[in-house]
């Protein structure tokens, strides 16, 4: 085992594309949305103009799937100079109703490390996003036996993980955090004196990418697969 880690008696889970696939979803719904805007826009511009609205309204909506459809259905109505027909709107309710009907993918790996984890730590699942999503997801998983606690967050900042930390009762120094976004499951941990690994996933939101200034000086350890968790653990 890392020495730095011979204290950790909690450990956090991202659940999107952490523990399965997500953002990939998020993409192809991108793109659906591009073809139904086409007659107003290029696909580039229809791009653009959707993140802005969904940056906008994060402190609104927040995260998830409903955020976003609504997010789609106000770039509609803008993009189009609020002529886009009914029939548009419906479409993209409709692009929102069959992301939340995926089914759940999990990624390699994902529950053997839980369950030679879970005999030796704590763990908790730890995510952002729609309460009732997030909820279904994971039932879908059927991971849910081997968490001690799930924790849908508003944000994922300092401040968020501060409140958890003193929730589950636990030191920063005794909490890691694996996830796949150095903006949100990384780098807020490192700056409380926590612990965290990140895991990249192959496709990333803009809004969780960092420049190399943000993460420059910062300890975290990157692994290519979940499955390296446990080597760093033994």
């Amino acid at each position: 085992m890392i020495k730095e880690y011979n204290n950790i008696k909690v450990i956090g889970f991202d659940a999107d594309d952490t523990l399965w696939v997500n953002e990939t979803y998020f993409r192809e719904a991108e793109e659906a949305f591009g073809k139904l805007l086409s007659d107003y826009e290029t696909p580039n511009k229809i791009d653009q103009e959707l993140f802005k609205m969904e940056i906008r309204n994060l402190p609104i909506y927040g995260y998830g799937v409903k955020a976003f459809v609504l997010s789609m259905v106000q770039s509609a109505l803008e993009l189009s100079n609020y002529n886009v027909p009914h029939k548009t709107i419906e479409e993209i309710l409709n692009i929102g109703k069959r992301m939340l009907e995926k089914p759940v993918e999990l990624l390699d790996g994902v529950e053997d490390v839980l369950k030679v984890l879970s005999k030796k730590y704590r763990l908790i699942l730890a995510t952002k996003g729609d309460l009732l999503d997030q909820e279904r997801k994971l039932e879908k998983s059927g991971l849910t036996s081997y968490f001690h606690h799930i924790e849908v967050l508003s944000d994922k900042q300092e401040i968020n993980y501060s409140k958890l930390l003193n929730h589950l009762e636990v030191k920063p120094s005794e909490f890691l955090m694996i996830g796949n976004s150095l903006k949100s499951d990384v780098l807020p941990l490192v700056n409380i004196g926590a612990h965290a690994v990140h895991v990249p996933f192959h496709t990333t939101w803009a809004h969780e990418e960092v420049t190399e200034k943000e993460t420059n000086g910062k300890t975290y350890k990157t692994i290519s697969s979940l499955r390296d968790v446990i080597k760093l653990l033994e």
